[in-house]
């Protein structure tokens, strides 16, 4: 299994991707599998490191696709001198899944964790159904390329281990946006919301590192900043984070893109907290109107949405995310794809996408799921 070179696995505090790398693959040791993971260094589930400290630095700078080209270089080297897999599982950039799909030493499975854009696209179908199964993260996600021969989609897990169920009644009663601050997440909107509802909002998220990002922030965000009625903390990790996920009356999402999950709306939903969001992106997949929250249309509605969400179980409400987002299912969802990839593909390149998928995707309804240097790592392969 490789991560991707710029979060431990699993993260310290930001790092999605890591997050669902790292419980994949605690799952599947727990299970009995031999798994192997190539990681970022101060990865405390990897067998292998692959990338320094630091190179997060290179996220949306000049220097991104020389530091993922090395990745990959190191990745496939190190893939080179170890004993057969019987499959190989790429969560990394295009630059790993270029070598290894040139020449894999195993039966290839990619997932996706981003937005797929004209240019990913039109990669993934360069490289040929017979070289590699590429798995969605959700069906939104596979609308972007629906022309695109996917293995599967397999909707992430969350830590629910390391979430708390919240108590039915929240005091003092707050609002939260957890996500990075930035205009595709609608921080501001999340704030007239609340000041609509009349409720407290904590804002729980790093600013986005971009130039167009702190431009956001300072105008759009800071001027309502009062330490008060809405509240910045500009990194929420652990206990913390924990804290504050069970303890909000509801999280607010109104989505300004079509975001391919979202994992901080699964983690509110399994500690019991609804999530109100505008419907774009996965959004409709993951909540369940009236179970763990409302899909809303606009601002207007999210404001008159917040007194609804208090009637919402949060017992209820964590029993129906932690069913359908808990590593268990997720690992369950993959082990049938690496099967079905195993069965049908080889490293001699034969064909793993021309059967039926897996998980019979697309289902019917709303897309839900059915039921430095190469070295070797301290942690134990599994």
């Amino acid at each position: 299994m490789i991560a991707p070179p710029w979060y431990p696995v699993p993260p310290h505090g930001y790092g999605g991707t890591e997050l669902v790398v790292g419980l994949l693959a605690a799952e599947l040791r727990d299970q009995g599998h031999d798994v192997e993971l190539i990681a970022a260094e101060g990865s405390a589930l990897a067998t292998w490191t692959a990338a320094p400290r630091g190179w997060d630095a290179a996220l949306g700078g000049e220097e991104l696709h020389l530091r993922d080209l090395t990745y990959a270089s190191r990745v496939l080297d190190l893939l080179d001198g170890l004993r057969p897999f019987d499959l190989v599982h790429d969560h990394s950039g295009a630059a790993v899944l270029f070598g290894l799909a040139a020449q894999s030493p195993a039966p290839l499975v990619h997932t996706v964790h981003g937005l797929i854009a004209e240019p990913l696209r039109t990669f993934l179908e360069s490289l040929g159904p017979h070289r590699v199964a590429v798995v969605a993260i959700s069906e939104a996600q596979r609308r972007a390329a629906v022309a695109f021969p996917w293995a599967a989609t397999v909707h992430n897990a969350v830590d629910v281990a390391a979430l708390r169920v919240a108590e039915p009644e929240r005091d003092p009663p707050y609002l939260l946006s957890l996500a990075r601050v930035c205009l595709a997440k609608g921080q501001h909107l999340a704030i007239e919301a609340a000041h609509r509802a009349g409720r407290r909002l904590v804002l729980a998220g790093k600013v986005e590192a971009s130039a167009e990002g702190a431009e956001y922030y300072e105008r759009r965000i800071v001027p309502h900043l009062d330490g008060d009625r809405v509240v910045h903390l500009h990194n929420v990790a652990g206990e913390e984070k924990t804290r504050l996920l069970a303890g909000a009356s509801a999280l607010l999402a109104p989505l300004q893109w079509d975001e391919p999950f979202g994992l901080y709306m699964a983690e509110a939903m399994a500690s019991g907290t609804p999530v109100i969001a505008f419907p774009r992106g996965a959004a409709p997949e993951l909540v369940d109107p009236g179970e763990t929250g409302f899909l809303v249309s606009d601002v207007e509605a999210m404001a008159a949405a917040i007194p609804l969400a208090d009637r919402i179980d949060p017992g209820r409400c964590a029993e129906n995310a932690r069913k359908r987002f808990n590593p268990r299912r997720m690992a369950a969802d993959y082990l049938r794809v690496y099967e079905w990839a195993i069965a049908r593909g080889s490293s001699a390149g034969v064909a793993v996408t021309a059967a039926p998928s897996p998980l019979g995707w697309p289902p019917p309804g709303n897309g839900r799921q059915r039921d430095l240097p190469l070295e070797r790592s301290g942690a134990a392969a599994g």
